[in-house]
């Protein structure tokens, strides 16, 4: 299951970093700008990669999945 987007939207500035290394292309105003909403940061993928839209909407889905996996593994270290 992917983190959801208002979850992400909430915690943008956190997971910040983690956005710019997957899409070290997007620049800083890009970054202000897309604020944690999904369609602002698929139309920038889009737009800095020269992909299709379909394309950077699987990108972003895979990397909300990849933040609840991690949120996931952290919970279940805090709990060993």
């Amino acid at each position: 299951m992917s983190m959801n987007w208002d979850q992400i939207e909430g915690i943008w500035k956190q997971l910040t970093g983690a956005a710019r290394e997957r899409w070290g292309e997007i620049t800083d105003d890009d970054w202000q700008t897309i604020g944690g909403k999904k369609d602002k940061l698929i139309g920038r993928i889009q737009e800095r990669y020269g992909i299709a839209r379909v394309e950077a909407e699987k990108q972003a889905d895979q990397w909300s999945r990849a933040l609840e996996q991690s949120k996931q593994d952290r919970e279940l270290a805090g709990r060993l």
